[in-house]
């Protein structure tokens, strides 16, 4: 018995399988080429799956692999319920695509196979509770932090998707009012001041000339990303610090939202937060939030870096593939 795990996304795809306890068997990446018809481009998935399929066995001579259940992560909003790919900004030939029944029809020969569809925020608390820096933690939030921000969210170790799939939409509270134009079409929002394209698009338009950050840069304004402000800020640039200390700012007023809402045990951020580390971002993203929530909730909460970072798009689909209706911390 084996799962399948697939994590598609604007620039990579990665198929991995697994075995009953989540452990990778056999994995393979390969760039996400959009042909600019999804059929043609499920068709190549569905070909690399069999390969793969092929390549690994079922470690019995004769016995072909048999797959159990296959768990899908994809960018962007999906009815997890039908296993529908909505409309993915970062996959635009993707919209409205019945991912799961396309799958099902092209491996006849495993039945009535299961497929199970994530949203990318959802399949990451999953792998991160799993094997990652959630694990035997059952109230618990993810946050993206990279291009946009999003969350996945665990309240009682169950995932919560909302009436109609789409909750955890963290990159859209509002934080400041009106506030900045988000690319959503709404203003204030936290992902317009955190979140990767907002804060470059920021930091192109204000970084001085004489700052570490655009010597970083190469000198060219429009080259300046997140990442380098980062860089400068560990150097001591005095631009970098207080910039950053901005990107703080409005980071905590976004978790004071989930605090309040959600209540969570731990709070787990990736990419952006995870790179500047813990004495630049944690340990003041830590007083900052405790400044503007309730003592008691700041006594017992816990905010941490993602801790899979590369492995993360290898485990996110199995992630999803072994999940239960209540998501079990031993699952990989």
């Amino acid at each position: 018995m084996a799962f399948l795990g697939i994590d598609i996304g604007g620039t990579k795809r990665v198929i991995v399988i697994g075995d009953p306890k989540g452990r990778p068997l056999a994995q393979l990446r390969r760039p996400m080429e959009q042909s600019g018809d999804w059929r043609a481009d499920l068709a190549t998935l569905v070909e690399d799956i069999r390969r793969l399929i092929a390549e690994t066995g079922s470690g019995s001579p004769g016995q072909p692999l048999r797959l159990e259940r296959i768990g899908i992560s994809v960018p962007g909003p999906v009815d997890a319920e039908r296993g529908i790919l909505l409309n993915p900004p970062n996959l635009p030939d993707w919209h409205d695509v019945a991912i799961g029944r396309a799958l099902r029809e092209a491996f006849p020969e495993f039945g009535n196979l299961e497929i199970r569809v994530e949203n990318d925020a959802n399949a990451a608390v999953l792998a991160e509770h799993a094997a990652g820096a959630g694990r035997g933690v059952e109230d618990l939030v993810y946050l993206t932090m990279s291009t946009g921000v999003g969350a996945g969210i665990l309240s009682g170790g169950r995932l919560l998707r909302g009436a109609f799939g789409g909750a955890g939409e963290a990159g859209h509270l509002p934080i400041e009012w009106p506030g900045r134009a988000c690319r959503c079409g709404l203003r204030g929002c936290l992902e317009a001041y955190v979140g990767g394209h907002a804060w470059g698009v920021r930091l192109r338009e204000v970084v001085p000339d004489s700052s570490q950050v655009l010597a970083r840069a190469g000198g060219d304004r429009q080259a300046v990303r997140p990442e380098h402000l980062v860089a400068a800020a560990r150097a001591g640039d005095a631009f970098a610090l207080e910039e950053f200390g901005r990107w703080l700012d409005h980071l905590a007023r976004g978790i004071r939202h989930l605090v309040m809402l959600f209540e969570p045990e731990r709070i787990v951020l990736g990419t952006i937060a995870t790179a500047a580390g813990e004495s630049l971002c944690f340990e003041p993203l830590r007083r900052r939030v405790a400044r503007v929530v309730w003592p008691r909730q700041a006594e017992r909460l816990s905010i941490v870096p993602a801790e899979l970072g590369a492995e993360l798009p290898q485990r996110a689909g199995l992630a999803v593939a072994l999940a239960g209706t209540r998501v079990m911390a031993s699952a990989l």
